[in-house]
């Protein structure tokens, strides 16, 4: 099969049009056209359904493009891996976690990994839903519970808690509550049960709108929870790593608290070498032993 009539192939599939593909790969749509025909000829099949909005693959497309993509996603990793420098870090490193820690934790303390390396590309993904590192979905993942898929280097990064918090404005006209069962006189902010979110925290949420919580805002990442917070609307369930970069937010109820959060990062197997992969997972290593030795300082030990 002709390889360069499936690079065309795939980039009119990816693009579901053949003027969109053809910009891409500095061709006329004649040209592009001229390739298509050929590749259905020389499979006996067609590959596009053709209509006035553009191209919509065909059943028969559909298992190529599987395969083109697949393939595609191999020569992208065989050329991270031959442009890893020895010395340098540079090019694009696809970054997935979730909008809470991403936004939150990671955003923050980028400029440092930047400064570093001002090289690099980084093409951040935040999002609940667990993208699939061994087919190069992303080159490396921070996740709230320890990877299940095979081929993955995973180390383990912290513990997370969820607890509550509030501001001080907040606090000062409701009053701060000392017991569970004063929460009947509060708003709670956090996210719904059935949103998409860590188990440890929703099994915290559950628990506390049993004490017959009269007002609630409800909002799908913790980002929103944080802001709800801050506006002085009412008492928000956190991660407590938010509380570093905002030390003004005061904790409810001490001893409340959800069970430990593992946080993970993982990377494939095959990405093993990849001096990308190396200096982002010694970055984040670095700025959360960096946040153990300050909360041990604050602590007095």
């Amino acid at each position: 099969m002709d390889w360069d009539k499936l690079r065309i192939f795939h980039a009119v599939a990816d693009a579901g049009s053949l003027t969109h593909a053809g910009d891409t790969l500095h061709l006329s749509q004649s040209a592009v056209s001229r390739q298509i025909r050929a590749l259905e000829e020389s499979l006996n099949t067609t590959l596009f359904h053709r209509h006035a909005r553009g191209l919509i693959l065909t059943e028969q497309g559909e298992l190529l493009f599987d395969a083109t993509s697949a393939m595609n996603r191999r020569l992208e990793t065989a050329e991270a891996r031959i442009r890893d420098s020895e010395e340098e870090v540079f090019g694009e490193l696809r970054v997935t976690t979730t909008t809470g820690f991403g936004s939150l934790w990671l955003v923050p303390r980028l400029p440092k990994l930047y400064e570093k390396y001002p090289d690099l590309k980084i093409d951040l993904m935040l999002e609940e839903r667990v993208l699939d590192l061994p087919m190069r979905e992303a080159d490396v993942a921070i996740r709230m519970k320890e990877p299940s898929q095979a081929d993955l280097i995973r180390r383990r990064l912290m513990g997370v808690h969820m607890r509550l918090y509030a501001s001080p404005d907040y606090l000062d006209a409701h009053g701060r509550p000392e017991v569970m069962e004063d929460l009947s006189d509060h708003r709670l902010i956090c996210q719904n049960t059935t949103s998409f979110q860590v188990s440890a925290g929703a099994r915290l949420v559950q628990e506390l709108l049993t004490h017959q919580v009269p007002s609630t805002l409800t909002i799908n990442n913790y980002f929103g929870v944080l802001q709800g917070a801050l506006s002085n609307l009412g008492i928000g369930v956190l991660p407590d790593y938010v509380i570093e970069d905002f030390p003004n937010l005061e904790r409810v109820l001490p001893e409340v608290e959800s069970n430990e959060v593992p946080v993970f990062l993982a990377y494939p197997e095959e990405l093993r070498q990849s001096k990308r992969i190396a200096a982002f997972r010694d970055f984040v290593t670095e700025e959360i032993i960096a946040h153990r030795r300050r909360k041990k300082a604050e602590a007095g030990e």
